[in-house]
C-alpha cells in the first residue's frame, strides 16, 4: 500500500469517526435512540482502529485480517444508519453522506485487502 493511500484512509476513516461521533450527539435523548445511537458510534469508530492495527500489522495475513475487521465495523455500522433512517433518529443529510463516505471506505479497503492477497496468496 502506497503511503500516500495510506495517508488518505488514515485521514478518511477518522474522520468517518468523527462524523459518527457527530451524529450521535445530536440524536435524541430517547432510550431508542441512544440504543442505536450507542451501537452506531462503537462501529462507527471502531473502523479507524482497525485500519491503524492494520498499518501495524507484521504480516500479509495479519493485514488483511484487520482491513476485513474493518470492513465488518462499515457493515455493522451502515445497518445502524438504516435504522436511525427508517425511525428518523437523524437528519437525512448526514446520514446520506456517512452512507456515501462509507461505501466509498469500503470499495478503497476491498481493493486494498484484494490487492494484498493477490500479491501474497493469503
Amino acid at each position: 500500500m502506497s503511503v500516500e493511500l495510506r495517508t488518505n484512509l488514515g485521514n478518511r476513516t477518522r474522520e468517518f469517526a468523527l462524523q459518527v461521533i457527530r451524529l450521535y450527539a445530536v440524536m435524541p435523548r430517547s432510550a431508542v435512540a441512544q440504543v442505536v445511537g450507542r451501537q452506531m458510534l462503537r462501529s462507527g469508530t471502531s473502523v479507524g482502529a482497525h485500519y491503524r492495527e492494520a498499518v501495524r500489522s507484521r504480516s500479509d495475513a495479519e493485514f488483511v485480517s484487520k482491513l476485513e475487521g474493518a470492513q465488518q465495523e462499515l457493515e455493522e455500522t451502515l445497518y445502524w444508519l438504516e435504522l436511525a433512517a427508517a425511525e428518523r433518529l437523524a437528519p437525512a443529510g448526514r446520514l446520506d453522506s456517512l452512507y456515501k463516505e462509507a461505501g466509498e471506505l469500503m470499495a478503497m479497503l476491498a481493493a486494498s485487502v484484494k490487492t494484498v492477497k493477490r500479491r501474497s496468496n493469503t
